[in-house]
């Protein structure tokens, strides 16, 4: 897989070392010279460019590659980033970084963006997975296909705990994809069941999250939709 990530920070510098480690090609561009430095990371090709600039975008052939991550501490960046890569370069996926949250509603297909990685929400989806038991944590979203990845401890009072995952009818475009128990993973089958401090992890759309809360773990707790 091609990738090239605008952005040559600590953070893009990160994701190519990943992306070198499992076998990835990887072009990272950015147009401070103090940021483009081949020591950094050998292995990696480096271009001294504005990815904003659609010369420089050409020149770092787009339009062959598999993925586009827009990397940089600056939001308008990454959007014009994906929005040229999708547009002018059909580029099959592209995977952009929110810096602030309040700009998360804009990184979304009209801006080109497949894929939205916000650290601030995801710290906090973190924080609150690990301390929260029966409420539905958000992990992740995709955001091409507006399905999203959710987590819920199921509390020991819930009226599902003990019961066979094939018995229970999830909600709407709700997956279980997942059961941690007891720090062991387990990819669930029909037969498996469902354990009370069971970490479930789930692939669903947001209209059914409250839903599925609200099945798994019965409460007072207010529907994101009035918080």
């Amino acid at each position: 897989m091609r990738v090239v990530i605008a952005g040559a920070g600590s953070v893009g510098r990160s994701i190519a070392r990943e992306l070198l480690h499992n076998g990835h090609q990887v072009l990272l561009m950015d147009r401070e010279r103090k940021d483009v430095q081949a020591s950094k990371i050998p292995d990696a090709n480096w271009l001294l460019a504005d990815a904003c600039e659609i010369t420089a975008l050409h020149e770092a052939g787009l339009a062959e590659c598999d993925v586009v991550v827009a990397a940089t501490g600056d939001d308008k960046v990454n959007l014009v980033v994906s929005l040229l890569a999708k547009t002018e370069f059909g580029v099959p996926r592209t995977v952009a970084r929110v810096n602030n949250p309040k700009n998360e509603w804009m990184f979304d297909e009209a801006w080109g963006v497949d894929v939205a990685v916000s650290t601030p929400r995801l710290m906090t989806a973190l924080v609150e997975e690990a301390v929260s038991i029966g409420d539905l944590v958000r992990i992740f979203q995709f955001q091409q296909g507006k399905a999203t990845m959710v987590e819920l401890t199921l509390p020991p009072d819930s009226p599902y705990a003990g019961k066979r995952v094939g018995d229970v009818d999830f909600p709407g475009e709700t997956v279980l994809v997942g059961i941690i128990r007891e720090d062991h993973p387990i990819a669930p089958s029909r037969d498996d069941s469902l354990e009370p401090h069971d970490e479930l992890l789930f692939i669903s759309t947001p209209e059914f999250e409250d839903e599925l809360e609200a099945m798994l773990s019965p409460g007072q707790r207010v529907p994101r939709g009035e918080e």
